[in-house]
């Protein structure tokens, strides 16, 4: 395990959908690198403020403006 696994396993290690194995690899290679063990922490502070953040419905003339401005760009 090194830390480009690390970055592309942490939402599945995050959700508990990791195989015993490759979870215990991950968990070891927090315990050696920093920096992944800090990337971890960074992730779990930030989709936990997501979660709390409130849905607020948006103005319908925005929402289309703003939909409309997203498929022009898409479009690019």
């Amino acid at each position: 395990m090194d830390c480009v696994d690390v970055v592309e396993l942490v939402t599945a290690y995050l959700e508990d959908a990791l195989d015993p194995q490759t979870k215990e690899d991950f968990e070891a290679h927090l315990t050696v690198c920093e920096g992944c063990a800090n990337y971890l922490e960074q992730v779990r502070r930030t989709t936990g403020s997501l979660a709390e953040l409130r849905s607020e419905t948006l103005d319908p003339v925005f929402r289309a403006r703003l939909l409309s401005a997203f498929n022009d760009w898409q479009g690019r």
